[in-house]
């Protein structure tokens, strides 16, 4: 894990001299992380890699007008959102069907992931998360796999807290009842 600020990282950003190594370490610091909010999002390892270079390739693009209204890790995971979110409705359209009854099984997709390792509890897990509408998903991964707080996920998602407690509670009892079902 790297060790230097975000602050420091912007600073050197911002010093021509020291750009394109400020963006390394930026890429070194939030990468895996990003990695995994991203792979929660649209599961397939590959599919997560296209989505992670798009994303950095708009973090570098833009870093410059990052006007640090927000902490930037917050403004990472909005990008890394919203290019995992732009990437489901671009497949979804062109499936011309929503994603849930195209053909698109996450559970044999899982079971064929070399890279995951789950077992079947993990599977009925990734299965009922899948279920949720998109919001609440987003919500429950942020919540559950990234301890993300309220107030963070707020300015990711740019709504309210109360709203997003209300998403992840509706999430969870859907999930409940999902595995509560099989």
């Amino acid at each position: 894990m790297v060790k230097i600020s975000d602050q420091e990282i912007l600073a050197q950003f911002h010093n021509p001299a020291t750009k394109e190594r400020a963006f390394q370490i930026l890429v070194q610091k939030y990468q895996e992380k990003l990695y995994w909010h991203i792979r929660r999002i649209v599961v397939d390892h590959d599919d997560t890699n296209d989505v992670c270079q798009n994303m950095f390739i708009k973090v570098w693009r833009n870093l410059e007008k990052f006007q640090q209204n927000s902490k930037l890790y917050t403004w990472l995971y909005r990008i890394a959102t919203n290019e995992s979110l732009t990437f489901i409705n671009k497949r979804k359209r062109q499936k011309s069907s929503p994603l849930e009854s195209d053909g698109y099984d996450l559970s044999a997709q899982l079971k064929a992931d070399p890279f995951f390792e789950g077992d079947e509890v993990q599977i009925l897990l990734q299965n009922a998360i899948a279920t949720l509408p998109e919001k609440q998903r987003i919500v429950f991964l942020m919540r559950y796999y990234d301890n993300m707080k309220y107030d963070d996920m707020a300015v990711v998602l740019e709504t309210s807290v109360g709203a997003l407690k209300a998403s992840y509670h509706h999430a969870v009892k859907k999930i409940e009842k999902y595995i509560k079902g099989r």
